[in-house]
């Protein structure tokens, strides 16, 4: 006769594995609430770009979700897909499914500009692309709710 495993000798491992990483994984949302003292004008900088954009283009609001997805997907949000090219690094902004973004990169930059004037060094890149898509979202299902 063979050997029969007990079931409890995978179950028991992966479950102790499995708890060193969750809690890991729970520290990387955003606190929405992290840049009040350090950069208190951080939401208006944010919300007052992406609507005067969204004013001119309403498609801006899907472009800044879109890029946020395509920094994200890969390794992780870490806005490099704000990374231009060098003559040593092919940067992530000029691949061909990131050129049809020209208006959500023009956003960022525009809300990176007056962060910086407002804060200097304080607001991550990745956090103002969460943001910006943030609001994007919210600025499209307040806009449809009122339309319909």
């Amino acid at each position: 006769m063979g050997h029969r495993v007990h079931f409890s000798y995978f179950i028991i491992p992966f479950l102790c594995l499995f708890s060193f990483l969750v809690p890991s994984a729970y520290s990387q949302f955003l606190d929405y609430k992290f840049y009040d003292r350090s950069c208190p004008d951080l939401p208006v900088i944010v919300v007052r770009n992406v609507w005067e954009a969204y004013w001119k283009e309403s498609r801006v609001a899907a472009t800044l979700l879109r890029l946020h997805f395509h920094d994200c997907i890969v390794n992780g949000c870490d806005a490099s897909v704000l990374l231009d090219d060098t003559e040593d690094f092919k940067g992530e902004k000029s691949t061909p499914v990131n050129r049809m973004l020209p208006l959500a990169f023009e956003v960022i930059d525009n809300i990176k500009e007056d962060v910086e004037s407002a804060c200097p060094s304080t607001v991550s890149c990745v956090d103002i692309l969460t943001l910006a898509a943030r609001e994007g979202v919210i600025l499209v299902t307040n806009t449809l709710r009122a339309n319909s």
